[in-house]
């Protein structure tokens, strides 16, 4: 795809920049799922605007029972059907793969269950959707609401980049929607089971390292 003009949504609301993204692109817009606190704001944003919109999330084969309970609560709720990339056959067998590898090399792990899962998932479309905000660290302070994404030859939309922890928690409760309970329970980023800990913002992840991102968006 060629990079053409885009219109500066740095002002706008995240359901204008959800709505700009559909008009746009669907149904070659593809919606990332973490099942963390802010993949449960932007699908209900999302199926109020489109729904039939696609969504997809990365399944590492180590994520934590909770987020698989969200997953199965989300499609619940809005009678949907979530797309997963994970090449893991049978689950049992590559998470403890995985978990050994993560053990031994946490980019190697990160490289092989996320970004290539990620690559093959944006393979055919003209633009994604993530639940990155600027308030996240450093290295997402940058984000824009929408940009050229260089790593991937394709638009990516970022509708709650200027959102607040606090203003994800108020739609929430606004709009009584399911999220991953371990939210509750200390966890301020959810990623997969080794790699993750109770903490604020990223600092919950990869502990013991100065890893801040596993590679899907720096």
């Amino acid at each position: 795809m060629t990079v053409t003009t885009y219109p500066d949504l740095e002002r706008q609301s995240a359901e204008d920049v959800l709505a700009y993204a559909v008009e746009r692109f669907h149904p070659r817009l593809y919606v990332a799922c973490s099942f963390q606190k802010e993949a449960s704001v932007i699908i209900d944003m999302l199926m109020r605007i489109e729904p039939q919109a696609r969504l997809f999330t990365l399944d590492t084969g180590l994520l934590f029972p909770e987020t698989y309970e969200t997953w199965r609560a989300l499609e619940e709720r809005y009678g949907i059907e979530i797309d997963a990339y994970s090449g893991i056959t049978p689950p049992d067998e590559a998470a403890t793969i995985a978990s050994r590898r993560w053990e031994h090399d946490q980019g190697a792990c990160c490289a092989e269950r996320k970004v290539a899962r990620l690559k093959d998932a944006l393979a055919d479309v003209d633009a994604w959707v993530t639940g990155v905000r600027r308030d996240q660290g450093p290295t997402r302070a940058g984000t824009a609401k929408l940009h050229w994404d260089d790593r991937h030859g394709l638009f990516k939309v970022n509708p709650l980049a200027d959102w607040s922890e606090r203003d994800v928690w108020s739609y929430i409760v606004r709009h009584d929607i399911p999220y991953n309970p371990l939210h509750d329970r200390g966890y301020a980023s959810i990623g997969c089971m080794p790699c993750t800990s109770p903490g604020t913002e990223r600092d919950g992840r990869w502990p013991g390292s100065d890893r801040t991102e596993c590679g899907l968006h720096g």
